[in-house]
């Protein structure tokens, strides 16, 4: 685990918001239900249960095509 995923609506349970994300210095667009949440890196780092981890914000949401 190496990101804390902050703000955005509720739909990302608070288990997933700490995750293992390959390149931390792109954008991250992950699937809910009918729509991606997007979240951009920061240059945070926060202290969470022993482990550093870069913070991603919330920067809104797409619907997926039908």
């Amino acid at each position: 685990m190496n990101v804390l995923l902050r703000g955005g609506p509720n739909l990302v349970a608070d288990k997933e918001r700490v995750r293992y994300v390959k390149d931390v210095t792109s954008k991250l667009k992950l699937a809910c239900g009918n729509r991606y949440e997007h979240f951009e890196p920061t240059t945070e780092m926060v202290l969470q249960n022993g482990q550093t981890l870069q913070v991603f914000v919330w920067t809104g949401c797409t619907y997926m095509a039908e």
